[in-house]
């Protein structure tokens, strides 16, 4: 499809360019008219696979019956009633989230709107509950856009160029990325171990007093930064952490949860349990909404302390229930079984393109990390623009993150032939940037 943008797209891109904030991060031009599944067409009739999934957030595919269905009959109910009263679709929701709530104690779930918004939710209550003001959070972290979640965003400086000051109070960490670490470990520690450990002795010894941290905010499984999987003895050393000091461990679940590991959260691939979780992205199918799911001991503010207007819409609530019910009987063991099916597709690629340094991932949240050496691992970031933009030409949609990493992120319902389709046309596109 060499003729892309179509002169539809072209119009369209037009007409936008004049009305809408040159802020957002726009890349290659898909203008979108329709989508099925995997599939989705541009509005000049083209065909795509789609595997980015509008940022892991149609999680059942692109319009799917059931979810479709959910929001026609919530629709001819009532399309909203304000968070000061009370609807039986939000609490049934609610019933939902406590009962997947990767803690053993009972959860309080608070509505939003997206995920910056359930950051923005969890720092507020983190706060508010411990009597503390300071934070600790992780470089290459994206927690989201608004004030108080770009403090704690670390994967770009131009999240931050021009909006300073920021909140106070936050100190940033290294993340624990085994592939590009910067922190040297002891004789047999494990780098997660390494990486809290610094916390302790130089986060805590001379920057900041334990006593005065609320909240450790971390995403268990690194989105925008690079699709980072962190070691296994990261979490339960930073649990360990966390309960000595009594701060709350905060696990920003909005990229990689809602099944899309093969299980509800990806923190329960390492054993620990948080205090709070954001959630958003795949939790409604696309219709926005999020939430903060926290232990019932944890969610001690009163009346009136925090609240909004839109959060646990009625419409956005019957997707997501419609969505959970999709997830839980067909889509978590999809995930699971198709995600293992494309990382092994990828690491046979990888094995013919010495440009891949790294194929990385736990379900359908994979990562493909591309070099300009195997020695230096020096990130290809060029290349990886070259890949993805030549992978639309094809008829593929991907995103990038990191410096030099494309995800691999469909929705949750995807097949195994639509992976073999899709990684065909990658492997094309790596063929293609590689001989330019």
């Amino acid at each position: 499809m060499s003729n892309l943008p179509g002169p539809k797209a072209r119009a369209l891109i037009e007409r936008d360019s004049s009305v809408i904030s040159p802020s957002y991060p726009r890349g290659y031009p898909f203008a979108m008219d329709h989508g099925k599944g995997t599939e989705v067409w541009d509005v000049d009739g083209n065909r795509f696979l789609d595997f980015a999934a509008g940022i892991a957030v149609v999680a059942t595919g692109h319009s799917h019956p059931q979810v479709v269905k959910a929001i026609q009959d919530q629709v001819e109910k009532f399309i909203h009633i304000s968070s000061d009263f009370y609807h039986s679709t939000w609490v049934e929701l609610a019933e939902k989230l406590n009962e997947i709530a990767p803690f053993e104690e009972d959860a309080l779930s608070f509505m939003t709107n997206s995920g910056t918004e359930s950051v923005e939710a969890a720092i507020k209550l983190a706060r508010h509950h411990t009597g503390r003001s300071g934070f600790i959070g992780f470089t290459g972290a994206f927690h989201g856009r608004t004030m108080g979640a770009v403090t704690f965003t670390a994967s770009k400086p131009v999240y931050h160029r021009g909006f300073y000051p920021l909140m106070n109070g936050v100190i940033h960490a290294p993340y624990p990325n085994t592939f590009r670490p910067v922190l040297a470990s002891r004789a047999g520690e494990d780098y997660g171990e390494t990486v809290v450990r610094y916390i302790e002795e130089e986060i805590f010894g001379h920057i900041m007093p334990p006593d005065e941290v609320a909240g450790i905010l971390i995403e268990p499984i690194q989105g925008e930064g690079g699709y980072i999987v962190p070691p296994q003895g990261f979490f339960p050393a930073l649990r360990e952490l966390c309960d000595k000091y009594g701060i709350l461990l905060i696990a920003d679940e909005v990229q990689s949860g809602m099944g899309r590991t093969g299980k509800w959260w990806a923190i329960e691939h390492f054993g620990v349990e948080p205090d709070i979780v954001a959630a958003a992205k795949g939790i409604a199918s696309g219709m926005p909404l999020g939430a903060i799911i926290a232990r019932k001991s944890v969610m001690t503010w009163p009346k009136g302390a925090h609240g909004n207007t839109y959060g646990g819409n009625p419409v956005a609530c019957a997707a997501s229930l419609a969505t959970i019910d999709l997830i839980e009987k067909e889509y978590l063991r999809n995930a699971a079984e198709v995600g293992e099916y494309a990382q092994n597709a990828l690491k046979e690629i990888m094995a013919r393109h010495p440009s891949i340094g790294d194929v990385r991932g736990i379900g359908l949240m994979i990562g493909v990390d591309f070099v300009e050496d195997a020695e230096s691992r020096a990130p290809a970031h060029d290349l990886r623009d070259r890949i993805v933009d030549l992978a639309f030409e094809r008829g593929l949609l991907l995103l990038g993150c990191g410096d030099s990493v494309i995800r691999v992120a469909p929705p949750l319902s995807i097949s195994k032939s639509e992976v073999d389709e899709g990684l065909k046309i990658f492997e094309d596109a790596i063929n293609a940037a590689e001989r330019a």
